[in-house]
């Protein structure tokens, strides 16, 4: 059977996923009357509610005789590490921008990273049914951009689409008959060429290891395209790592390829297909995996080093252990280290003190992604702010810095540009109109200049901005940056807080909790109007005596408290705070301090 081996780019919610579903259907993958879930590629339950790929994940169709294995990668920069590798194993790829939109960050990393590989991509601009939609705009820009990225002529010739993935149709021009996506098909069959590894099925077996999972039955298991020669189940083959030193030798139990939606044992792996090896024990991503009279190890792309680091540690709160199952520091470890093996963007190492972990990636939405995961296999844990990893180059401390594109309404853009380029040291790179009244702002913001800034821009624009990064490089230290200007207002007591305490607290800031929920001292439960630190009493209840009078007893209303998300609050704390995670409540702390200490601080109100 002819074979074609393709990845879909786009961007975050730009209806990558979407298209894949109408890919699938319309190639017979289902069969008739089969129940399938919308998105059917977002296979994890964060996945499915947050709308966003995290995995990077493979599946096959079949159209006119050939195969087409389509490799769906995740939408976010803090998962890039996945879609770097995933572009080795493909012959072109499929790049989804939305026609209202344009090309955005995403977009933009992982397309250089695909036109400096050499790849040929078809353009499809999603959603021209949309009202707000403008494609040719939309095509001019990514025209542009493959320009300001150094595309090839060859690259620059690119045949576009337009499309509707939800409706299910896609044509060469924009008035077409709009009634399957059989052009879509029969491009890629015509534009991306077949692997040219098929030439070399006569070669010793080897394949580079491209990403790397578990499964229940079958344990550690490997992903990747054989690069050459074929391999049959039961043949043993070794691992070598990138430096070409022999890791282990094993037998290979199994080999998987893609089916649609689901893997199908094979009994013999050829040239160029995308398949699924299982019986290692040590091999991982960007080793290689070959025939014994293999000596040389195959070409890989690096991992990208972490650029920031959270301290995850034990629950030491008065409140720990009420809601979770897993809370020493034994099975803390043993979970991280796990998933370190699984997920080569993260390091993780022990601290000095024993019961707390250093844990580095790309992000702060990983890190979440991390932590809202273990959370509901029942973990209890306290999270540190989020840091900034510095390198040193001759003698030059270098920090990351991310491009980030804002779409703002027109008044907002300076309020938003005075936040970037002053206290937060950015540097305005490109400021635009993007049309109906919206302007689109690209800077040069140090990651530690974003850390926390998302709540504070959502203010800022009236929960109408959209602010988008994506890792940019390295640059010298720009000095300090000031983090969260407000002050904290912290319970001085424990026990369930009272309305009538909130009432009267509200005149000093927002408050985090509502009426008759736990606090304990040092707890967080709101943010002070001013920039200092306030103790308050959250459950001095209201005094009662025999006298009544008119107007004094009125009803409290207390005005709804603001609810933050795991990402939200890891980003608001400051260095000397604790994020409390547990599997049924987040909550905020300070770092426990002695009475005393507090006391002579002036930190009591």
């Amino acid at each position: 059977m002819d074979l074609r081996n393709i990845a879909i780019i786009a961007h975050v919610d730009h209806g990558k996923t979407t298209l894949v579903d109408e890919l699938l259907k319309q190639s017979g993958a289902f069969r008739t009357g089969q129940a399938v879930a919308e998105r059917a590629m977002d296979s994890n339950d964060i996945e499915r509610e947050r709308g966003i790929t995290i995995l990077a994940k493979c599946t096959s169709v079949e159209h006119g005789g050939t195969r087409i294995n389509i490799v769906d990668t995740p939408g976010h920069a803090d998962f890039g590490g996945e879609v770097e590798r995933i572009l080795s194993m493909v012959d072109g790829v499929v790049l989804l921008v939305d026609a209202a939109e344009g090309p955005m960050p995403q977009t933009k990393f992982v397309t250089a990273k695909a036109l400096a590989l050499g790849l040929r991509p078809i353009v499809v601009l999603n959603k021209v049914d949309k009202p707000d939609a403008e494609p040719d705009r939309a095509l001019n820009e990514v025209f542009d951009l493959f320009a300001n990225l150094g595309a090839s002529d060859e690259q620059l010739d690119f045949p576009h689409l337009y499309a509707s993935g939800r409706a299910g149709w896609a044509d060469p021009e924009l008035d077409g008959p709009r009634e399957n996506l059989d052009a879509l098909f029969d491009m890629i069959v015509a534009h991306v060429p077949a692997p040219k590894q098929l030439a070399a099925k006569d070669e010793p077996f080897c394949m580079l290891a491209t990403t790397l999972s578990a499964d229940p039955f079958i344990g550690r298991i490997l992903t990747g395209r054989v690069e050459s020669g074929t391999l049959k189940t039961g043949e043993t083959i070794k691992a070598l790592s990138r430096t070409g030193d022999k890791i282990e030798q094993f037998r290979v139990s199994k080999i998987l390829a893609f089916r649609g939606l689901s893997q199908a044992p094979i009994e013999t792996a050829q040239a160029g297909d995308i398949v699924t090896l299982a019986g290692m024990s040590k091999a991982t991503v960007a080793d290689t995996l070959c025939a014994l009279s293999v000596e040389t190890a195959l070409p890989a792309q690096p991992i990208d080093p972490p650029t920031i680091s959270v301290t995850f540690g034990i629950n030491d709160s008065p409140l720990a252990g009420r809601d979770g199952s897993k809370v020493q520091s034994r099975v803390i470890r043993e979970r991280l280290f796990k998933e370190a093996e699984l997920n080569v963007a993260i390091k993780i190492a022990d601290t000095p003190s024993g019961d707390a972990f250093e844990v580095s990636g790309r992000g702060e939405l990983q890190m979440g992604v991390l932590i809202e995961n273990m959370r509901r296999e029942g973990f209890e844990l306290s999270i540190s702010r989020p840091r900034v990893i510095f390198r040193e180059e001759d003698g030059v401390t270098l920090e990351p810095i991310e491009e980030a594109t804002i779409d703002v309404d027109d008044e907002y853009s300076g309020a938003v540009i005075e936040k970037i380029t002053g206290p937060r040291k950015g540097e305005l790179v490109e400021m635009k109109p993007a049309g109906a009244g919206k302007t689109r702002i690209i800077a040069h913001v140090p990651s530690r200049g974003l850390i926390g800034y998302h709540g504070e821009f959502l203010t800022d624009t009236r929960g109408t901005g959209v602010l988008n990064r994506v890792f940019h490089g390295w640059a010298p230290h720009k000095g300090p940056i000031e983090g969260r200007r407000q002050g904290v207002l912290i319970s001085m007591d424990a026990g369930v807080s009272v309305a009538y305490a909130l009432w009267n607290l509200e005149e000093r800031g927002k408050m985090f909790i509502g009426a008759q929920e736990q606090v304990y001292g040092g707890m967080i439960i709101g943010e002070h109007a001013r920039d200092n630190d306030l103790e308050v009493n959250p459950l001095k209840g209201k005094k009662l005596t025999n006298v009544r009078a008119s107007g004094t007893d009125e009803a409290v209303r207390l005005t709804p408290p603001v609810r933050m998300s795991l990402e939200q609050a890891i980003a608001y704390i400051n260095d000397d705070e604790l994020v409390e995670v547990t599997p049924k409540s987040i909550r905020l702390r300070k770092r426990w301090l002695d009475p005393h200490e507090r006391k002579r601080q002036g930190k009591v109100a």
